[in-house]
């Protein structure tokens, strides 16, 4: 048993997300047959991610905030602090906050065969589309 060293917090790359957005890695393989990726992410009001999908789905559980998680059927839905969400492989989404209010999720996930196919980023959410979820 060991304790891991923390990682230092680094902020969402703009290729990825609109505003500021931060993540913290909490897990990562250790060993070769692990997949599990754990991270804090922390949204300011009005940030999310650009749509997106994960080779082997994603379970969202969210922290602080109101987090608004939207799918391209036009779904928008609301979860609060200690909901849990789940989004199947392959399913084309994004989340982020409110644009009223901080938002912080554990972001759950497991490695494709490839990790670099494990999510793949699409285009960014327009803001039209956002305040449209938002309202």
């Amino acid at each position: 048993m060991e304790i891991i060293p923390k990682t230092a917090t680094s902020k969402g790359p703009a290729e990825t997300f609109t505003g500021d957005v931060y993540v913290d890695a909490i897990a990562a393989p250790r060993e070769p047959d692990q997949r599990m990726l754990v991270a804090r992410v922390r949204f300011t009001p009005g940030a999310r991610t650009a749509w997106h999908s994960h080779a082997l789905g994603q379970t969202l559980h969210v922290t602080e905030g109101v987090a608004l998680l939207g799918t391209r059927d036009g779904q928008v839905i609301r979860a609060t602090p200690g909901q849990t969400i789940y989004t199947p492989p392959g399913e084309e989404h994004w989340h982020g906050a409110t644009p009223e209010d901080f938002m912080e999720h554990l972001a759950l996930l497991d490695n494709a065969d490839d990790p670099s196919t494990t999510t793949d980023w699409l285009e960014h959410v327009t803001d039209k589309d956002y305040r449209q979820g938002a309202r």
